[in-house]
């Protein structure tokens, strides 16, 4: 081997560097549009079904609120008149109108804070029985939940009737007490209290069913955590069940708000049809306008306030759900 070959170095070979890696069409935009509009389309039969339920009804009670509709405008005698305000204006005028409203209020509001306490109470002690006292309770609740509201609304009329009413005659028996012929229906408040029993114990089980599966969702190492740095009952309850179970707490207390401001069947059998004016609620309230005194624009009017009324609520509870959900 000669000196050239043996001082000739060795080129190595060059590498090729890799392909590149192939591009992958994007989706066109009509894909994606159809992949969001899915969620849509399957809503589509239900909206369908609710715009056909709820929309015609709600479209003639903004269309009757702005006219004069009455016997004659019903039976065709007359057409109905344009009056533009004047429903409203009339309503808001009424003192009468404004006593409603706040009965209204403290009837709902009381409704909805006994039954979010009880139902709460009722939660947390089933928390702690046993298994078979569990499902008897939950087998209660459950049967009196399903119970139509008419039978209910007949039962307590039975209870705290003044001449066989079974409350007055088990209450008597009490020392110092005589309720024989107590008539609870002589004066609104009594009466109001009555009604607000009668609707606080339909809506409890609701809440106890709801607030018994949310309770199953408080992580025991949380609470047994704050018991070792000497939190009490109440403190473990304030700082770790409450919080937990604050979205669904607001969620329960805007339907209740919603459905007692909406109560209409047990006030009304209660009072035999006819509710007294101290009975009046807005929703017995713009029957009477409307079917009593014939006055089917103003009583238009009033549950056309009535729905913006609870709008508002709705706003609340959308608010309060808007800063859960930026909490967490």
């Amino acid at each position: 081997m000669s000196a050239a070959d043996t001082t000739t170095a060795k080129v190595p070979p060059t590498r090729q560097s890799p392909p590149p890696p192939p591009v992958v069409p994007r989706p066109r935009g009509g894909r994606r549009s159809g992949g969001a509009a899915t969620p849509w389309l399957l809503l589509a039969p239900c909206l369908l079904v609710l715009a056909l339920v709820m929309g015609y009804p709600l479209v003639r009670l903004v269309t009757l609120s702005f006219q004069k509709f009455g016997q004659s405008q019903l039976w065709g005698f007359q057409p109905a008149e344009s009056v533009g305000i004047d429903n409203f204006t009339g309503v808001l005028e009424d003192g009468e109108f404004w006593q409603v409203v706040l009965r209204t209020i403290v009837f709902a509001a009381g409704c909805v804070i006994l039954t979010m306490v009880i139902g709460m109470l009722i939660a947390l002690l089933l928390q702690r029985v046993s298994g078979w006292v569990k499902t008897l309770v939950n087998i209660a609740l459950v049967a009196s939940w399903g119970m139509p509201v008419i039978v209910a609304t007949t039962v307590f009329k039975w209870l705290f009737d003044a001449d066989y009413g079974i409350l007055n005659a088990v209450l008597s028996r009490l020392p110092g007490v005589e309720l024989i012929g107590h008539n609870w229906f002589a004066s609104g408040p009594q009466g109001l209290a009555v009604i607000m029993l009668l609707v606080v114990w339909g809506a409890v089980p609701f809440v106890v069913i709801t607030l018994s599966a949310g309770l199953t969702q408080v992580p025991a190492e949380l609470e047994e955590a704050a018991r070792l740095d000497g939190a009490g009952a109440w403190g473990v309850f304030r700082y770790v069940t409450l919080p937990i179970l604050k979205p669904i707490i607001v969620m329960l207390t805007t339907l209740s708000v919603i459905w007692d401001m909406g109560v209409f069947p047990q006030v009304f059998v209660m009072r035999n049809g006819h509710p007294e004016a101290e009975f009046q609620i807005l929703t017995t309230y713009s029957y009477d306008r409307a079917f009593v005194v014939n006055d089917y624009g103003q009583g238009s009017a009033i549950a056309l306030i009535t729905v913006l009324l609870l709008l508002g609520v709705v706003a609340v509870y959308m608010r309060q759900m808007l800063k859960i959900g930026e909490v967490e």
